[in-house]
C-alpha cells in the first residue's frame, strides 16, 4: 500500500564525494519553492522517487548534489528559470530605499551586485508601483535571501 522511499539527509556542494564516483548520475529540475522544502516526497527528472529530511533552513542551490545511497545515485539540483522583476537601482539611496520598501512587505528578495530581483507574487506589482519603483520582467533562476543564503545560524 505505501511505497518505502530511500531519504536524503545532506546536501554535498563541494562536488560529489569519492564514494559516489560509480553512482549513476540524474538531475532534479526545480522552482526557489521547491528549493526551500527540506522534507518532502520528490521526484528525479529522470523519475527517480525519493525523499529527502535536510537540516532545517537549508535552501537547495544549483549545482549541489543528493545522493542516494539505496539505489547507488547521484542527483544534481538544477535551478528552474521562473518570471521575475528586475530592479536596478541607481544609487546607493535607491538600493536602501527600494530595500526597506520590498523588504517591509514581505517579499521575498534576491540581490545580486547590479540588482534586486523580486518573484512574481500577489501583491509586490502594488509594492513597485505604490513606490515608484522602476522594474523590468525576466525569466531566471531565483533564490531569495534567507537563513541559508546569509549563513546565518542560531547556536545553543
Amino acid at each position: 500500500m505505501f511505497k518505502s522511499l530511500p531519504v536524503v539527509r545532506e546536501v554535498h556542494r563541494a562536488g560529489l564525494p569519492t564514494t559516489a564516483a560509480r553512482f549513476a548520475r540524474d538531475t532534479i529540475t526545480l522552482g526557489w519553492e521547491d528549493r526551500l522544502r527540506v522534507r518532502g516526497r520528490r521526484r528525479s527528472d529522470g523519475g527517480v522517487e525519493f525523499g529527502t529530511a535536510l537540516e532545517r533552513g537549508m535552501v537547495l542551490r544549483g549545482g549541489d548534489w543528493l545522493l542516494i545511497e539505496a539505489l547507488a545515485t547521484a542527483v544534481a539540483v538544477v535551478e528552474l528559470a521562473e518570471p521575475v522583476f528586475i530592479i536596478r537601482p541607481q544609487s546607493a539611496a535607491e538600493w536602501a530605499t527600494f530595500g526597506y520598501f520590498i523588504g517591509n512587505s514581505h517579499q521575498p528578495l534576491m540581490i545580486t551586485e547590479a540588482e534586486m530581483v523580486c518573484a512574481i507574487l500577489p501583491g509586490i506589482t502594488e509594492v513597485l508601483n505604490y513606490h515608484r519603483i522602476p522594474f523590468t520582467r525576466d525569466e531566471r533562476p531565483f533564490t531569495p535571501l534567507g537563513v541559508d543564503a546569509i549563513g546565518h545560524r542560531h547556536q545553543p
